[in-house]
Protein backbone atom coordinates (compact mmCIF):
# COMPACT_ATOMS: atom_id res chain seq x y z
CA UNK A 1 0.00 0.00 0.00
CA UNK A 2 1.25 3.27 -1.11
CA UNK A 3 2.30 5.96 1.79
CA UNK A 4 2.25 10.16 2.33
CA UNK A 5 4.95 11.70 4.46
CA UNK A 6 3.17 14.89 6.10
CA UNK A 7 5.02 17.79 4.94
CA UNK A 8 3.68 19.27 8.49
CA UNK A 9 5.10 17.09 10.65
CA UNK A 10 6.76 14.23 9.28
CA UNK A 11 4.39 11.42 9.87
CA UNK A 12 4.27 8.82 7.47
CA UNK A 13 0.17 8.07 7.09
CA UNK A 14 -1.78 6.05 4.16
CA UNK A 15 -1.95 7.49 0.33
CA UNK A 16 -6.00 7.34 1.10
CA UNK A 17 -5.82 9.86 3.97
CA UNK A 18 -6.40 13.11 3.19
CA UNK A 19 -5.67 14.78 6.68
CA UNK A 20 -2.18 14.06 8.60
CA UNK A 21 -3.24 11.32 11.65
CA UNK A 22 -0.90 13.11 13.98
CA UNK A 23 -1.26 16.87 13.21
CA UNK A 24 -4.34 17.26 11.05
CA UNK A 25 -2.68 19.09 8.65
CA UNK A 26 -3.87 18.47 4.75
CA UNK A 27 -1.50 15.62 3.48
CA UNK A 28 0.19 16.45 -0.26
CA UNK A 29 -1.45 14.48 -3.45
CA UNK A 30 0.61 11.38 -4.21
CA UNK A 31 2.73 11.47 -7.51
CA UNK A 32 1.21 9.52 -9.72
CA UNK A 33 4.64 8.15 -11.48
CA UNK A 34 6.05 7.10 -8.13
CA UNK A 35 2.73 5.34 -7.27
CA UNK A 36 2.79 3.26 -10.71
CA UNK A 37 6.72 2.80 -9.86
CA UNK A 38 6.23 1.52 -6.66
CA UNK A 39 3.51 -0.92 -8.57
CA UNK A 40 5.91 -2.00 -10.39
CA UNK A 41 8.53 -3.13 -7.74
CA UNK A 42 6.02 -4.97 -5.21
CA UNK A 43 4.97 -7.12 -8.77
CA UNK A 44 2.65 -9.25 -6.27
CA UNK A 45 2.08 -11.40 -9.42
CA UNK A 46 5.00 -12.30 -10.06
CA UNK A 47 5.77 -13.19 -6.45
CA UNK A 48 2.59 -15.00 -6.19
CA UNK A 49 2.92 -17.40 -9.20
CA UNK A 50 6.60 -18.65 -7.77
CA UNK A 51 4.69 -19.22 -4.18
CA UNK A 52 2.12 -21.62 -6.25
CA UNK A 53 5.00 -23.32 -8.41
CA UNK A 54 6.79 -23.91 -5.30
CA UNK A 55 4.28 -24.93 -3.58
CA UNK A 56 3.00 -27.27 -6.29
CA UNK A 57 6.40 -28.72 -6.00
CA UNK A 58 6.12 -29.31 -2.44
CA UNK A 59 2.57 -30.68 -2.54
CA UNK A 60 3.38 -33.39 -5.76
CA UNK A 61 6.43 -34.22 -3.36
CA UNK A 62 4.45 -34.86 -0.27
CA UNK A 63 1.95 -36.75 -2.37
CA UNK A 64 4.84 -39.20 -3.47
CA UNK A 65 6.45 -39.72 -0.74
CA UNK A 66 3.23 -40.53 1.11
CA UNK A 67 1.91 -42.93 -1.69
CA UNK A 68 5.51 -44.78 -1.42
CA UNK A 69 4.94 -44.78 2.36
CA UNK A 70 1.94 -46.56 2.25
CA UNK A 71 2.79 -49.31 -0.47
CA UNK A 72 5.97 -49.82 1.70
CA UNK A 73 4.77 -50.19 5.06
CA UNK A 74 0.81 -51.59 4.07
CA UNK A 75 1.64 -53.30 1.06
CA UNK A 76 4.97 -54.83 1.05
CA UNK A 77 6.60 -57.73 2.69
CA UNK A 78 4.58 -59.58 5.62
CA UNK A 79 6.96 -58.67 8.22
CA UNK A 80 7.64 -61.43 11.11
CA UNK A 81 4.93 -60.74 12.94
CA UNK A 82 2.20 -61.20 10.40
CA UNK A 83 3.67 -64.09 9.19
CA UNK A 84 4.05 -65.60 12.81
CA UNK A 85 0.65 -64.57 13.23
CA UNK A 86 -0.28 -67.09 10.21
CA UNK A 87 1.64 -69.81 11.73
CA UNK A 88 -0.27 -69.07 14.86
CA UNK A 89 -3.65 -69.43 13.15
CA UNK A 90 -2.81 -72.47 10.73
CA UNK A 91 -2.14 -74.73 14.23
CA UNK A 92 -4.83 -73.52 16.09
CA UNK A 93 -7.10 -75.08 13.21
CA UNK A 94 -6.47 -78.42 14.34
CA UNK A 95 -6.48 -77.50 17.88
CA UNK A 96 -7.58 -78.52 20.83
CA UNK A 97 -5.16 -81.71 20.28
CA UNK A 98 -4.06 -84.67 22.30
CA UNK A 99 -0.31 -84.60 21.95
CA UNK A 100 -0.53 -88.14 24.37
CA UNK A 101 -2.54 -89.30 27.13
CA UNK A 102 -1.35 -86.48 29.77
CA UNK A 103 -0.95 -83.34 26.98
CA UNK A 104 -3.57 -81.74 25.10
CA UNK A 105 -2.29 -78.59 22.74
CA UNK A 106 -4.77 -76.11 23.43
CA UNK A 107 -3.57 -73.58 20.94
CA UNK A 108 -0.31 -71.38 19.70
CA UNK A 109 -0.20 -67.32 19.98
CA UNK A 110 2.29 -64.87 18.18
CA UNK A 111 3.62 -62.64 20.72
CA UNK A 112 5.73 -59.09 20.52
CA UNK A 113 9.18 -59.24 20.02
CA UNK A 114 9.53 -62.35 18.15
CA UNK A 115 7.84 -64.90 20.83
CA UNK A 116 5.76 -67.60 20.40
CA UNK A 117 4.44 -69.62 22.39
CA UNK A 118 2.36 -73.11 23.06
CA UNK A 119 0.39 -73.57 25.68
CA UNK A 120 -0.62 -77.02 26.98
CA UNK A 121 -3.22 -78.36 29.44
CA UNK A 122 -2.22 -81.48 31.36
CA UNK A 123 -5.32 -82.95 31.90
CA UNK A 124 -5.08 -85.18 34.11
CA UNK A 125 -2.69 -83.58 36.50
CA UNK A 126 -4.22 -80.92 39.41
CA UNK A 127 -1.61 -78.07 40.98
CA UNK A 128 -0.24 -79.16 44.28
CA UNK A 129 -0.81 -82.97 43.75
CA UNK A 130 2.08 -82.60 40.71
CA UNK A 131 6.57 -82.07 40.98
CA UNK A 132 6.41 -79.35 38.39
CA UNK A 133 9.88 -79.08 38.51
CA UNK A 134 10.33 -82.64 37.57
CA UNK A 135 7.70 -82.38 34.41
CA UNK A 136 9.28 -79.40 33.81
CA UNK A 137 12.88 -81.14 33.86
CA UNK A 138 11.57 -83.55 31.85
CA UNK A 139 9.64 -81.80 28.82
CA UNK A 140 12.53 -79.11 28.74
CA UNK A 141 15.19 -81.36 26.57
CA UNK A 142 12.37 -83.00 24.82
CA UNK A 143 10.83 -79.47 23.22
CA UNK A 144 14.74 -78.23 22.75
CA UNK A 145 15.86 -81.46 21.07
CA UNK A 146 12.19 -81.01 18.66
CA UNK A 147 12.65 -77.69 17.76
CA UNK A 148 16.60 -78.41 16.73
CA UNK A 149 15.57 -81.06 14.53
CA UNK A 150 12.19 -80.81 13.29
CA UNK A 151 11.81 -79.95 10.13
CA UNK A 152 8.46 -78.07 10.74
CA UNK A 153 10.74 -75.69 13.28
CA UNK A 154 12.87 -74.70 10.06
CA UNK A 155 10.87 -71.20 10.13
CA UNK A 156 11.98 -70.71 13.82
CA UNK A 157 15.01 -71.39 13.40
CA UNK A 158 16.18 -69.47 10.74
CA UNK A 159 14.43 -66.61 12.41
CA UNK A 160 15.51 -66.71 15.83
CA UNK A 161 12.27 -67.03 17.39
CA UNK A 162 12.33 -67.57 21.46
CA UNK A 163 9.69 -70.39 21.77
CA UNK A 164 7.73 -70.41 25.23
CA UNK A 165 6.13 -73.51 26.65
CA UNK A 166 3.20 -72.75 28.88
CA UNK A 167 1.24 -75.14 30.72
CA UNK A 168 -1.82 -75.33 32.81
CA UNK A 169 -3.05 -77.84 35.04
CA UNK A 170 -7.02 -80.15 34.21
CA UNK A 171 -8.54 -76.89 35.96
CA UNK A 172 -6.84 -74.40 33.69
CA UNK A 173 -4.07 -73.22 36.66
CA UNK A 174 -1.17 -72.37 35.85
CA UNK A 175 1.93 -75.31 36.59
CA UNK A 176 5.13 -73.59 34.86
CA UNK A 177 6.48 -72.47 31.50
CA UNK A 178 9.92 -71.94 30.10
CA UNK A 179 11.11 -70.57 26.89
CA UNK A 180 13.55 -72.12 24.81
CA UNK A 181 16.29 -69.19 23.14
CA UNK A 182 17.29 -69.16 19.74
CA UNK A 183 20.81 -69.84 21.47
CA UNK A 184 19.87 -73.59 22.38
CA UNK A 185 18.56 -74.71 19.19
CA UNK A 186 19.79 -72.81 16.15
CA UNK A 187 22.07 -75.39 14.27
CA UNK A 188 25.40 -74.83 14.99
Amino acid sequence: MDKVTCTNCGTVNSASNKYCTNCGYTLPKPDPEVVAENAQQSAPGKEIKKKNWLSTIVGVAAFLLAYWAVQHFFFGAPTLDTQLNAVASELNKSCPMMIDKETRFDNAVAMPGKVFQYNYTLVNMQKGAVDTVAIKNYIRPIATSNAKTNPEMKYMRENNIILVYYYKDKNSDYLFSFAVMPGEYANQ
